[in-house]
């Protein structure tokens, strides 16, 4: 098999079909014969996903379901790893994003000219802000609703971009070549995946803390990794009951400063 792409959800009943449809044969370009699996860890949420939500997408989609969980999605995450089939790992720790059309199509083209990438899609909030902001001006999910409804999505997901920011973290300098230091989409080996160890599991907070920006730079520093980031691809994220994200500003950078205690 080509390419295993593991996913996380917690309590994401809204978001989990469209983030499948993104992931989808019909969706993403050059999918249709692509060997591939998606495997998505319901990391012990209250109502249980229900792969019938999703039966009209056209996904290879098996679900995991853990009914005793920590409130970290890390021991999931590894868990799917150990039975992922790929030879290339996709990993998205936050469930909760859409896919622009051609990440698949770019990301393994990359493995052609540098067999041990390790590939970054970059990170976009859907909405007119960065989500902390937006959510104290109104945005909420029926907003986010409308907002894909008037773009028509999924018919071209390139329209995204139309209802969509990219992710700043304070810095006014963002092109598509700099300041990237984390991906929700994040391409490896699975082999390379499995000599980092997986996730490190003592990273045990909500969310996983930082674990998705330490699993990016380990991966990127082995020795002999080509680090590739792809330009003109997104994954953008929905909003959700995201420990960071659907908080206030306040309260996310507590929250980060907790997090990067337990780095540190």
């Amino acid at each position: 098999m080509k390419l295993s792409v593991i996913t996380t959800a917690y309590d994401m009943a809204r978001e989990i079909p469209r983030t499948l449809r993104g992931l989808s044969r019909s969706y993403q370009h050059g999918a249709e014969n692509l060997d591939y699996e998606v495997l998505v860890v319901d990391n012990a949420s209250p109502v249980p996903l229900d792969p019938a939500s999703w039966a009209d997408v056209d996904v290879p989609a098996r679900l995991i379901r853990l009914d005793e969980a920590p409130p970290s999605p890390v021991q999931g995450i590894n868990l799917a790893l150990s039975q992922a089939q790929g030879e290339i790992v996709c990993l998205m720790i936050d469930g909760a994003h859409l896919l622009t059309p051609g990440v698949f199509k770019f990301a393994l083209a990359a493995y052609a000219a540098y067999p041990d990438a390790v590939v970054a899609t970059r990170y976009f909030w859907m909405g007119p802000a960065e989500q902390n902001l937006s959510i104290t001006q109104g945005y909420n999910k029926t907003v986010e609703d409308e907002l894909l409804r008037s773009i028509n999505w999924p018919e071209d997901g390139y329209r995204l971009y139309e209802v969509g920011v990219p992710l700043r973290a304070g810095s006014e300098n963002i092109t598509w070549m700099n300041r990237i230091f984390e991906s929700n989409c994040l391409f490896m080996k699975r082999s390379l995946f499995e000599a980092l160890g997986g996730l490190d599991e003592r990273f045990e907070l909500p969310g996983g803390g930082v674990v998705n920006i330490d699993i990016f730079k380990r991966a990127v520093d082995e020795p002999g990794v080509t680090a590739v980031q792809l330009v003109g691809e997104g994954s953008l994220h929905q909003l959700h009951g995201g420990t960071t994200t659907h908080v206030s500003s306040q309260q996310r950078d507590a929250s980060i400063a907790g997090f990067m205690a337990q780095y540190r």
